[in-house]
């Protein structure tokens, strides 16, 4: 016991630390820019989880706290795909949401906007190579916005939409 102390001691704190190279959010091609147009003073979400840890939809739905605060810029989080102008898709797509994910993304009134959020949804992550897992995202429908990290902290998805809604040069 003694010897777990003293090590913890030694240790200090360690919580609280971030990684040195935080995952760089790329900004929105043009192409998602222009189908953004339409929502520049709102924007309802629908949050789709594949497959995920859910890590990512833990920090999404820190945005919602009075910290972030995501209200204020006009962006919200929508109970249907019926009623969303983009989809925010966390995990990979695993067997068996692939289907359910095809249909929320037909439900969804066009100009549609697909954000893949987190490493799973880019690239599989960690759960690259599993039986339950057929792809990443883009695999089965077109994303136009992507947001690394495992998971990205809401700083970061708030700066991707807000970059997503601003008006090009």
């Amino acid at each position: 016991m003694f010897r777990i102390l003293k090590k913890s001691l030694k240790t200090g704190v360690v919580t609280g630390r971030h990684p040195a190279a935080a995952p760089t959010v790329e900004a929105p091609t043009s192409e998602a820019q222009d189908k953004a147009k339409p929502f520049r003073s709102s924007l309802a979400f629908r949050a789709v989880d594949t497959g995920s840890c859910n890590a990512c939809e833990m920090e999404m739905n820190a945005l919602a706290n009075p910290v972030y605060d995501i209200e204020r810029f006009g962006i919200h989080i929508a109970a249907s795909p019926r009623h969303a102008d983009a989809l925010v898709v966390t995990g990979p797509v695993t067997v068996n949401m692939e289907r359910a994910l095809k249909d929320v993304y037909k439900q969804t009134p066009d100009p549609k906007i697909v954000i893949a959020l987190g490493d799973c949804a880019i690239n599989c992550g960690m759960f690259k190579g599993s039986y339950a897992v057929t792809g990443p995202v883009d695999r089965h429908v077109p994303v136009d916005v992507r947001i690394p990290g495992c998971p990205p902290r809401p700083a970061e998805i708030l700066k991707a939409l807000s970059e997503l809604r601003e008006r090009k040069p």
